[in-house]
């Protein structure tokens, strides 16, 4: 016997969506992406069967976009690719597999004991309400516990990173992630390091928009050019004024180059020159010293063309007395 179901029916059902999809991937996931998952979803309620082509024309999408999407999902392990299609997975099955997956850097012991701390629950739970309106994902928790361990971080910083990445709008954790390492290669650990950090980088920033516009830089900064300011700035610790300085050098210069100017600053901090007016002073030195090889360097030469004058003479002076005295008469 053959069942059929009645197309009419259709109007009268409905596709569920895990709210694990909205917690844990639509922030992350790019928007053709998610048409294509959607999409796949509702078809799979039916056991619905479809080319590729197929759908890149339903969905009007190139069909590079549609392999990309399943590639993707299938990344994820969101779908897994079988012989003959695709078998969606279930979204609340994986993320209770990661929540008591077991993990080589966090024991059952350490996690426990991290819940049972009042004031990291505490800062776990402004996390939560601040940044997640109250409905984060367990496994969220299991990731800041073990991101308290990896980075060492306290409350107030592990906060601020949640904040920092809430204000520019990437609540992702390979971002928070990247954000993290960085802090951590900066020996962030407390709320007084953060603050110093964050005074160095706006320093920083305050030092790219000068050079630039003193170069007369109408564009952003490339990578390695960001690099020669923050060694100027962070490693030699180069006031600004010792920096104009070595800008004023390319004047001359019909098309300066961020590595003519390096090659500047960094003689001068390979001389200990920290201050613009050992800079000066320094510069003073070498110009008198340019000054009195100049000096005798002309002297030198005055002195060999009066030699030369003197050999000349006494040449024609010796010449003279012998010529035959019958010529001479």
């Amino acid at each position: 016997m053959k069942l059929e179901q009645n197309d009419i029916s259709m109007l009268f059902s409905s596709t569920n969506i895990s709210d694990v999809f909205f917690t844990e991937y639509l922030s992350q996931a790019n928007g053709d992406f998610i048409k294509v998952y959607l999409y796949i979803l509702f078809l799979s309620k039916y056991n619905k069967d479809i080319k590729l082509n197929d759908l890149s024309k339903k969905l009007a999408l190139p069909l590079k976009t549609i392999q990309d999407a399943l590639k993707y999902w299938e990344d994820l392990e969101i779908i897994t690719k079988k012989n003959t299609g695709y078998i969606l997975n279930n979204l609340q099955e994986i993320e209770l597999h990661k929540l008591y997956k077991p993990k080589l850097s966090s024991s059952k012991e350490d996690l426990q004991k991290n819940l049972e701390n009042q004031s990291r629950a505490k800062a776990i739970d402004t996390i939560n309400n601040s940044f997640f309106q109250g409905i984060m994902s367990p496994s969220w928790y299991n990731d800041i516990d073990l991101w308290f361990k990896k980075y060492n971080f306290d409350e107030q910083v592990m906060i601020a990173l949640f904040r920092y990445c809430f204000e520019r709008s990437a609540m992702n954790r390979p971002y928070i992630q990247t954000v993290a390492d960085a802090w951590h290669v900066n020996n962030i650990k407390n709320f007084s390091d953060l603050d110093l950090y964050y005074q160095k980088r706006e320093k920083l920033n305050t030092f790219k928009k000068s050079i630039s516009k003193k170069l007369g830089l109408n564009r952003m900064l490339t990578q390695y050019e960001d690099s020669y300011i923050e060694k100027w700035v962070v490693d030699y610790e180069f006031p600004l004024d010792v920096i104009e300085l070595a800008l004023k050098k390319t004047t001359s210069k019909s098309n300066p180059s961020f590595d003519y100017i390096n090659k500047i600053l960094t003689d001068w901090n390979d001389r200990n020159l920290k201050s613009a007016t050992d800079v000066q002073a320094f510069l003073i030195q070498m110009k008198n010293k340019d000054k009195s090889i100049k000096a005798l360097e002309k002297k030198s030469f005055s002195n060999y063309e009066q030699r030369k004058d003197s050999i000349n003479l006494d040449s024609l002076y010796a010449n003279t007395q012998k010529i035959p005295k019958d010529v001479a008469n």
